[in-house]
């Protein structure tokens, strides 16, 4: 019988040396950082605290480039990387700089496929519905399954079966499911985007960096980062989860990435 894996110890824990030596955070944003799809004051309020101490923080999500562009317009975030680590986005002075992870051709080529999958599983899983945010979708398709609507989790396992059955690679979020072609992951777009933002190698110094999120789509950089964090909203998905963060907030959602900043920059200035 497998033991199950230790719950992750309270952010509190992490000794004021190791906060010192970090060198940026990466986040996730649905739930991490916002309520409703809107970055909760307390969020966003680190955040600023954050770009005026200099500690780059760099967003990894789900979400599509669309949805993300106005949070890297309008300064919020110096970059972020959208659709599971397709697209980034960079602000550039006053521009917004868009790069892909794929050619044109081949997401042309991807964009027919998905398509293909989306119908069968609109087809052949009741109550399966399209993302709103679509629209905004340049590499992958997304179903919806607790933002406007709820799909139990029998029919989010369905849709997860036919995306595999498919060919796609699949994440459920706290709010989507996600489906896409191609070897991309968020963990490759963080790599991107601390290269291309910073001009370092992730790999290199990856302890010297922080990992917040808040979902079963995020174990795969919780098992990357020495010092991942989970914000307290985790543990709603404790059934479901077989790799933690090694810390947990208190607070939920952007009160418990405000916990995040707190903790580094108090570092900081002590």
């Amino acid at each position: 019988m497998n033991e199950a894996p230790p719950l992750p110890a309270s952010l509190t824990q992490v000794a004021p040396a190791r906060w010192r030596a970090v060198r940026g955070v990466l986040t996730d944003i649905d739930d991490t950082l916002t309520r409703h799809g809107a970055i909760e004051p307390a969020a966003r309020d680190a955040l600023r605290q954050l770009s005026v101490a200099g500690v780059p923080v760099i967003a990894i999500t789900g979400r599509p480039m669309g949805w993300s562009e106005p949070f890297v317009r309008d300064g919020t975030l110096p970059a972020i990387v959208a659709e599971n680590g397709a697209v980034a986005l960079f602000r550039e002075g006053d521009a917004l700089r868009v790069e892909f992870a794929q050619d044109e051709a081949t997401r042309h080529a991807n964009r027919a496929r998905l398509q293909q999958v989306a119908t069968r599983i609109v087809r052949e899983v009741p109550g399966a519905t399209i993302s709103p945010d679509s629209v905004g979708r340049a590499t992958d398709i997304a179903f919806d399954h607790s933002e406007f609507v709820h799909l139990d989790s029998p029919s989010i396992d369905r849709v997860v079966a036919i995306m595999h059955a498919e060919g796609l690679n699949a994440t459920v979020s706290s709010i989507h499911i996600n489906g896409w072609l191609g070897s991309h992951t968020k963990f490759t777009g963080a790599q991107w985007a601390v290269r291309r933002l910073l001009g370092r190698e992730l790999e290199r110094e990856i302890e010297h960096w922080v990992y917040v999120g808040d979902s079963t789509n995020d174990q795969a950089m919780f098992a990357r980062f020495p010092l991942s964090v989970g914000v307290a909203n985790l543990m709603h998905f404790a059934a479901q989860l077989t790799v933690w963060p090694a810390y947990l907030t208190c607070g939920e959602r952007g009160a418990g990435f405000a916990e995040v900043a707190d903790a580094l920059l108090a570092a900081r200035a002590g």
